[in-house]
């Protein structure tokens, strides 16, 4: 039998794959002799729609190389190119021993383990996405369309306009660019945890198995901001300028800051490890309550019946 295509995804930005697995197996590829294809980052592929995705999924048997076969399937998706379910294997560089890798990898055999479920929007439409990566880290939410409920939580929650929907009312990533380097707070308010960040550390955010603990332990989140007054971001900004106030008045400006800083680390661990970044990047209590209307707003009418088909 002849070898399927083999893709391998360095992850290059991120870095998330064990170094020892990766190596290992990127060195058994090339002294194999076996063809195969190098790629930086499949997230910034994605994120750029770059050709390679659809050439990549219409390949016939493929074996790509890369991390959770959820985040992979659902990359593809948001670049417009779905993977068949029939003919590709995703090599999960994440979770194998660099033994498992290497002979996945080696194996003629195809084992197809894209997991099941739609392929592509229904209505076949694809996500508005833009990029002009540049400098900008690939960092931004793929939605998992099985799980979503088009509930809208995430819309309601982003200040950043990295969501929005199309002409059916879907909830979708329109503006990925906008989304803050190393923050996964919307997947936090998920309650379907169907919203992925592949380069993130730990699942399901990062696209490993959903488990009922993981489900109860999201929704628990949402009830607790709820009690919080709804509004997270509004609480954070308030903290961040209780924290500027009071370190203002030291004498020390870099003490000053350096104590802001550390208030802020720990403000963000307490907010499920929010970088200090990003609360650093909040606009001012007016602009953030005009943002969350807007928000709320938007995702209302996404959620009212579309007057075409009533």
């Amino acid at each position: 039998m002849s070898q399927p295509a083999v893709v391998f995804c360095q992850c290059k930005y991120a870095q998330v794959l064990p170094e020892a697995v990766k190596n290992a197996a990127l060195k058994a590829l090339r002294d194999s002799g076996q063809p195969f294809e190098l790629v930086d980052d499949l997230c910034e592929l994605s994120a750029r729609r770059d050709p390679a995705m659809a050439r990549i999924a219409s390949a016939g048997p493929v074996k790509i190389a890369a991390c959770f076969p959820l985040a992979v399937k659902w990359l593809f998706h948001a670049a417009g190119t779905p993977l068949s379910g029939e003919s590709a294997e995703i090599v999960n560089l994440r979770s194998l021993s660099a033994e498992q890798a290497e002979a996945a990898l080696r194996n003629s055999a195809v084992a197809p383990n894209v997991p099941a479920g739609k392929s592509i929007r229904e209505d076949g439409s694809k996500p508005a996405l833009k990029s002009e990566v540049g400098a900008w880290k690939p960092w931004f939410p793929v939605i998992d369309y099985d799980r979503c409920t088009n509930c809208m939580q995430c819309l309601s929650f982003c200040l950043f306009g990295v969501y929005g929907v199309d002409d059916d009312k879907r909830i979708q990533v329109q503006n990925q660019d906008n989304c803050k380097t190393n923050c996964p707070a919307c997947s936090r308010v998920c309650p379907e945890a169907a919203i992925m960040f592949p380069k993130y550390k730990a699942g399901p955010i990062n696209g490993d198995v959903v488990s009922d603990a993981d489900l109860n332990r999201e929704k628990m989140k949402i009830d607790i901001s709820a009690l919080l007054g709804g509004d997270v971001y509004d609480m954070l900004r308030t903290r961040s300028e209780r924290a500027r106030s009071r370190f203002s008045k030291e004498r020390d400006a870099d003490k000053a800051l350096a104590e802001r800083q550390k208030c802020l680390v720990k403000l963000g661990s307490i907010m499920n490890e929010v970088p200090p970044e990003v609360l650093m990047s909040l606009p001012s209590p007016e602009e953030i309550a005009r943002k969350a209307e807007e928000a709320a707003a938007k995702a209302k009418a996404a959620l009212e019946p579309n007057p075409s088909t009533t």
